[in-house]
């Protein structure tokens, strides 16, 4: 089923089209109708002509009548255009047959990398990882869902000086046998010691040096240290990553160490290319149009002057194998917007290397950050950052504490398991409603509030819908049921409902899921105000089901706008 927006686009440019090939309608939403088109204006000023009559020009041209009930011109040039509500009901009785709700699959697949989380090994994950996971894997399931073929990968820290480093302090504290027997959380401790020790002891720095060289050597008995720390640190990650319900999962890790073998290659052929210049003993590449604060070319590190590599060089080897290897059409990188500049000219050395060419789209989608209600950055009360395991679980408790407060009569399982959806969901809704390149207070008491704009207010308003079926008794209508629209509530939630599909691409396009968080926002509101002026039970037998038709295909839309999101939608709260 044709998105709204494109059929009265495509019907609007044929008629700009015998104007002059190409015009764009510019079709926008309006309060004075359905749809407005503002293209004439634009138009008017190339052609040399008067706004008004070229929107009068394109109004007698377009082929407008059978899905249109009104269509005029206001002020200088304004196309207004109402839709037939003939027109807007078959439309609705489309979507709801259909079982992808009007969602189109993508004319041309892509193969799309999604680089998000990328936590550390032997650290615990923390707030800090929040929004890249929850904004990943919602993009992931988007673009899954419009048929594109998504690869998930989760840039993992598992290499270079930082593991030489715990490394030999866990030999150190071996010894005393301590060291095989660590959890996630004494390997936090560890290396805060294992740094301390780094920067106070010459001796140990040393022989932290000559773990990594026996590490990258494939010492095994360095090796078989490291794996303990990864597979400590992997299974952390899962327990965290089934706690909030993400698609991660260990075949998704493609962490530093994979890329190490590389990278004396991506050297090889930046010097080949011609590419490398010597600045103070490091070996970097200056790529036009990036400048320190002093106007000097500013370079990026490709190799260390002691020999080592630093990211510029696991980066631009992560490039080469997501674009040779994987075959990636569009790379997302879901990361914090404080790596802009970096990530900016680990790109830009790619494409002068020819290792990402103009046909292949990358982009950083970049966040901002999770404040606490101080506006600083949110932190336990301790000053520590705040461990993702334990936000978690506090979101389930204060859920609920909320839940008890209320009326309702399920048992202790389901309890809990809306406890969890409402808990989880509130913490991604907050998160991936905010505009991601800006930063949000985390607020408990704003989250999991059944009011306003959040998770708990869109699962309440879905589990509304469906407790008016339990009431009646009555199942879902057959498809092909044609809505009741006579009411302008009615008419209002049909147009909201036909709004998804537009909604669905907005957010994959512009990999903004906060666009589709507004729509089921708005969405739930519309139904709200349908609800309280539009009896369903109550209404005659003919006006009833139309309504139910509604009813029904807006719990699935709130349902699977909040899938696509990574929340639950329980039926029942």
């Amino acid at each position: 089923m044709p998105e709204l927006r494109r059929v009265l686009s495509d019907r609007l440019r044929a008629a700009f089209d015998t104007l002059e090939p190409g015009a764009d309608p510019v079709l926008r939403g309006s309060d004075r109708a359905d749809f407005q088109a503002n293209g004439a204006l634009a138009l008017a000023k190339r052609l040399g002509r008067r706004p008004g009559d070229v929107a009068e020009q394109v109004v007698a041209t377009a082929r407008l009548g059978d899905i249109c009930s009104a269509v005029w011109v206001s002020g200088p040039g304004f196309v207004n255009l109402t839709l037939a509500d003939r027109f807007v009901a078959e439309q609705v009785r489309a979507m709801a047959a259909d079982e992808r709700l009007g969602v189109a699959l993508a004319v041309e697949p892509l193969t799309v990398v999604v680089d998000y989380s990328a936590p550390n090994v032997a650290k615990e994950m923390h707030v800090g990882h929040l929004r890249s996971t929850v904004i990943g894997d919602a993009l992931v399931r988007m673009l899954e869902a419009v048929g594109h073929r998504v690869v998930r990968e989760n840039h993992v820290g598992d290499w270079g000086t930082p593991f030489g480093m715990l490394i030999e302090h866990l030999v150190d504290l071996d010894s005393t046998g301590a060291g095989p027997q660590a959890s996630i959380g004494d390997l936090d401790v560890f290396y805060r010691q294992a740094r301390v020790s780094f920067e106070a002891d010459q001796g140990f720095r040393e022989r932290s040096r000559r773990r990594v060289v026996l590490l990258q050597s494939g010492d095994p008995a360095t090796l078989a240290l490291w794996r303990s720390l990864v597979d400590q640190s992997m299974a952390h990650f899962d327990e965290v990553y089934a706690k909030l319900g993400v698609l991660l999962d260990d075949g998704d890790v493609v962490g530093e160490s994979f890329y190490d073998p590389m990278l004396d290659q991506v050297v090889a052929d930046l010097q080949a290319l011609g590419l490398l210049r010597d600045s103070d003993g490091a070996r970097c590449v200056f790529p036009p149009g990036f400048t320190n604060r002093d106007g000097a070319p500013l370079p990026l590190i490709v190799q260390k002057s002691d020999g080592g590599y630093g990211y510029a060089a696991t980066d631009l080897a992560a490039i080469r194998d997501r674009v040779d290897r994987l075959g990636a059409q569009r790379i997302l990188y879901v990361v914090g917007a404080p790596q802009a500049q970096h990530l900016q000219m680990c790109f830009a050395v790619a494409q002068m290397a020819g290792w990402l060419p103009s046909s292949v789209k990358v982009e950083h989608v970049a966040f901002g950050s999770v404040l606490g209600p101080d506006r600083k950055m949110f932190r336990s009360r301790s000053g520590d950052s705040v461990k993702l395991v334990d936000l978690l679980d506090d979101a389930v408790r204060r859920a609920a504490a909320a839940m008890a407060q209320r009326d309702g009569d399920l048992d202790d399982a389901e309890r809990a398991s809306v406890a969890t959806a409402l808990g989880v969901g509130a913490i991604k809704y907050a998160d991936l409603s905010t505009e991601r390149t800006r930063d949000y207070v985390f607020d408990w008491d704003r989250m999991l509030a059944f009011e306003g704009d959040t998770g708990p207010y869109l699962q309440y308003a879905h589990a509304r819908i469906r407790s008016i079926f339990r009431r009646g008794e009555l199942a879902p209508p057959a498809p092909g049921t044609v809505p009741h629209l006579d009411h302008p509530a009615e008419r209002a939630l049909a147009m909201a409902l036909l709004g998804f599909a537009g909604a669905v691409d907005d957010a994959v396009d512009g990999a903004a899921p906060h666009r589709l968080c507004g729509y089921l926002y708005d969405l739930a509101a519309t139904f709200t105000t349908f609800y309280e002026t539009c009896p369903v039970l109550r209404a005659d037998d003919g006006v009833r089901e139309g309504r139910l038709v509604l009813c029904d295909l807006t719990a699935r839309v709130l349902a699977h706008g909040l899938a696509l999101l990574g929340i639950q939608a329980p039926d029942r709260m």
